[in-house]
């Protein structure tokens, strides 16, 4: 059940088709327009929603003329907005990151699902403290609760009031089986602040705290709580962000087809789609849009 050993494109696919009736709906397109960067689509969109991994950069890479890009959108007048996944550092340190790499977001013009999640932990069990699977030396003065680092805490395992899992790096099989015998025991609210399943770093892909969430459901039919895309409430989050006229000349933009394209669709937001970078570098994109049905609005090549 945990073997993360052979997690390629085809098998996250695979896996994201199982879970597929826990993600939001939506309708689809027909079929995708053909564009060769977002340039051509600055005329057809007032604002851009980018995902982070797949679209700015893979693993500590800029991808090529992605910064260059952004800058251009943004002297055309374009509102950008980063919407990520990545749940283990603040805005703040991820702005610093974007800086390091090219970009020129500011802390504003990032939505977190760390950000979204924390915004929720108080109407899922108010006042109790939670136990944050997080990066080692990951602080969380930025959420408004009471997080403590679980694995810095064997105590908390049994005395937490709910489980806010924010990165998998320190995650392994016998740590996830000992979380769902403490869920067993005791039932408490699990929050999981990335949906994604996998990630595309340097050396592939990485394994994603959503694929740990979904498989404790598996294992308990406990749903957890998640706080990113494609669920609904990273999206609020961006609207209120944008406050844009009419939602459909937004364009989320991402490189998977069951977090940014299906979210971006549930939202009522126009879609786009990078096809060199992310998950699907390399592959015949086209297989995989027809297989699951979920069509982008643009299929472009790269940033």
């Amino acid at each position: 059940m945990y073997d993360t050993t052979s997690l390629d494109a085809e098998a996250a696919f695979r896996r994201y088709e199982a879970i597929r009736p826990r993600l939001p709906t939506a309708e689809f397109p027909p079929m995708s327009a053909r564009a060769e960067t977002l340039a051509a689509l600055a005329g057809q969109y007032d604002a851009f929603v980018l995902d982070a991994f797949g679209v700015l950069n893979v693993g500590e890479q800029a991808i090529a003329g992605a910064p260059g890009r952004i800058a251009d959108l943004r002297a055309a007048g374009k509102a950008v907005l980063v919407l990520t996944n990545a749940a283990s550092y603040t805005r703040e340190t991820a702005a610093a990151r974007y800086r390091a790499l090219g970009f020129d977001f500011t802390v504003d013009e990032i939505v977190s699902s760390r950000d979204v999640a924390a915004a929720h932990l108080d109407r899922i069990a108010p006042r109790v403290q939670w136990a944050a699977i997080a990066a080692e030396g990951d602080t969380f003065e930025d959420i408004a609760a009471d997080v403590s680092d679980l694995l810095a805490d064997d105590g908390l395992w049994e005395t937490a009031g709910g489980f806010l899992f924010l990165s998998s790096i320190r995650w392994s099989a016998a740590l996830q089986d000992r979380l769902a015998g403490a869920l067993a025991a005791r039932p408490r609210p699990l929050v999981i602040a990335n949906p994604d399943l996998v990630a595309p770093r340097d050396t592939g892909l990485s394994v994603e705290p959503g694929f740990w969430g979904h498989a404790i459901q598996d294992q308990t039919g406990q749903p957890p709580f998640f706080f990113g895309k494609p669920f609904p409430d990273a999206f609020r989050m961006v609207r209120d962000r944008l406050k844009p006229a009419d939602l459909k000349r937004v364009a989320m933009v991402g490189d998977t087809l069951h977090t940014d394209i299906l979210g971006g669709r549930a939202a009522g937001l126009g879609t786009v789609l990078v096809t060199a970078h992310g998950l699907f570098a390399g592959l015949d994109v086209a297989d995989f849009v027809t297989r699951s049905g979920i069509v982008p609005d643009v299929a472009v090549t790269t940033t």
